[in-house]
């Protein structure tokens, strides 16, 4: 079992912003072996579960497939064989997607670090286009970055317009 920093926690702490909330992901393991260690389950929709000491969120490395509509229209695969990479690509944007090993490694496949240093919110892959709430998820991180000068690449900003025409957005509440 390797436990890895994400999300967030990496992106401000790259950007010298202070760090609010830790997010880890936990690559091969699988439910059973988090409880018999004590962590508690607590999602609904996937397995995120809460460390028995800090009561900061872990969760399984997992895949999404889109099976319905919305933001909640997914089903997900997880388990001891769904790697870093695989649970990174489902992330948003680039810079979301980055990790830090419990030794200070920076695990950054989709190019994050340097969409920080570009100062460019881009999307990781494809399936940005199958989730609505993306749309309001990065427009709260461009709000949050907006003194940092920060701007959207191109094709996510295309993408996210297709999004916000589309009968899915208004499927959110």
């Amino acid at each position: 079992m390797e436990i890895y920093l994400v999300g967030g926690a990496v992106r401000d702490s790259i950007l010298n912003i202070p760090v609010k909330e830790k997010d880890w992901v936990v690559v091969g393991a699988n439910e059973k072996q988090l409880l018999e260690k004590g962590y508690i389950g607590v999602g609904k929709n996937f397995p995120v579960f809460l460390h028995p000491v800090s009561k900061e969120e872990y969760a399984l490395a997992r895949k999404e497939n889109k099976t319905g509509k919305g933001h909640k229209g997914f089903s997900f695969q997880t388990g001891p064989k769904i790697s870093l990479e695989e649970d990174l690509k489902r992330r948003d944007i680039t810079i979301n997607a980055i990790a830090k090993s419990k030794s200070g490694d920076i695990i950054d496949p989709f190019g994050g670090i340097d969409d920080i240093k570009r100062k460019l919110i881009r999307k990781v892959s494809d399936a940005f286009l199958e989730d609505p709430l993306r749309v309001f998820r990065v427009a709260r991180f461009a709000a949050k970055l907006k003194h940092l000068n920060f701007s959207f690449e191109k094709d996510t900003l295309e993408t996210m317009t297709k999004i916000s025409s589309s009968e899915e957005i208004n499927l959110l509440s």
